[in-house]
């Protein structure tokens, strides 16, 4: 059973007196256990919306996700369910990093346990342990605003592994990077985790796709 399926997802959006507008139509995904896969395509083509739909970040106009088995948007108490499977079992990488101006690294990183959906005997020694991996153990103190981009994304990824996530859902984690750090924290991606997980990753970098072990592109709404 894929850890992670996308059954017939389509979107839609209405804007005020106009007819409504098609982002995704009838897309389907299965995603196995450890699987890495890369979405590209042009800008606009919904690949944001497709990863936020993944993420249970948004809702479809219609179709379902499944994680490990169980609905996203279907049936009774589908929204306490996609908040319990979010928490324990995805983590999220973005562009823009979106870490928390006013903490230090180590708090920004602990976040994702303070949910309570995954006990972690010691969340401070496990967010240092991970920031470490990712070579920033002497940056233990510093916020955000102190760091470079690369080693903010260093951080979301430290954070996104914080509760050994079975699905890790990226949005152009080296969009905002160069490429020599963009390859870098690609490396690190693959390497740090002492656990597989699965990937889905939107790109417009074809090394970055290249690294994954299937390459679909989004065009016309559609999966090709």
């Amino acid at each position: 059973m894929a850890v992670l399926e996308a059954k017939n997802v389509a979107k839609s959006y209405r804007l005020p007196g106009q007819r409504r507008i098609p982002v995704l139509q009838d897309v389907s995904l299965a995603v196995e256990a450890g699987e890495h896969v890369a979405v590209v395509g042009r800008s606009g083509a919904g690949k944001t919306t497709f990863l936020n739909i993944l993420g249970g970040l948004d809702k479809p106009t219609s179709g379902d996700v499944l994680l490990d088995g169980e609905s996203f948007f279907c049936g009774f108490g589908a929204s306490r369910r996609r908040n319990r499977l979010r928490a324990a079992k995805i983590g999220f990488v973005f562009q823009s990093f979106h870490l928390m101006p006013e903490l230090d690294i180590v708090e920004n990183v602990i976040l994702p346990s303070m949910t309570g959906a995954v006990r972690i005997k010691s969340p401070r020694t496990r967010a240092r342990d991970l920031l470490a991996k990712v070579g920033l153990a002497d940056r233990f103190d510093h916020l955000p605003a102190e760091l470079s981009g690369g080693e903010q994304q260093r951080v979301a990824l430290a954070r996104a592994l914080m509760c050994a996530p079975e699905v890790v859902l990226a949005d152009e984690p080296t969009g905002n990077l160069d490429k020599l750090t963009g390859a870098e924290i690609m490396k690190l991606l693959f390497e740090v985790s002492e656990t597989p997980f699965a990937l889905v990753m939107v790109t417009h970098s074809s090394e970055a796709a290249a690294m994954c072990d299937r390459v679909l592109t989004l065009d016309g709404g559609r999966l090709v």
